[in-house]
């Protein structure tokens, strides 16, 4: 059973070199483990800011200074361009009109990374 992915949760995009903390919008006020949680639309620059640097040769910046650097790949500040919705989402909770975003669920950037949730942000504590 996926788990449902909250606020402060990690995310890794294949071409980034950095992980990403996801920030939830507040439409949706479902919580779960006190912590706001996130939604399949939950993908834009304001929710996923960034993986450190891009090394994707569709993204136009990389191409650009790699064939500035004689075909040397040189990285790039990554900026996602997240297209598209997390797919899938929870077949049954429901975060404003959207489905919940669990952490199998993933994303395309239209620079040709994937993006996967790789720590949902829920922690279960138990006392020794």
């Amino acid at each position: 059973m996926p788990n449902l992915v909250v606020n402060g949760a990690l995310c890794k995009c294949s071409f980034g070199a950095a992980p990403c903390t996801l920030a939830v919008s507040p439409a949706g006020k479902v919580n779960a483990s006190n912590m706001a949680v996130a939604s399949i639309m939950d993908f834009s620059t304001s929710c996923v800011s960034g993986f450190g640097m891009c090394s994707s040769m569709a993204n136009p910046a990389v191409a650009s200074a790699t064939a500035a650097a004689l075909g040397v790949l040189t990285p790039q500040p990554c900026t996602p361009m997240i297209a598209a919705p997390w797919a899938p989402g929870s077949s049954s909770v429901m975060v404003g009109n959207y489905p919940a975003l669990t952490d199998n669920s993933k994303a395309l950037c239209a620079y040709a990374g994937l993006i996967e949730i790789t720590m949902a942000g829920q922690m279960t504590v138990t006392a020794g």
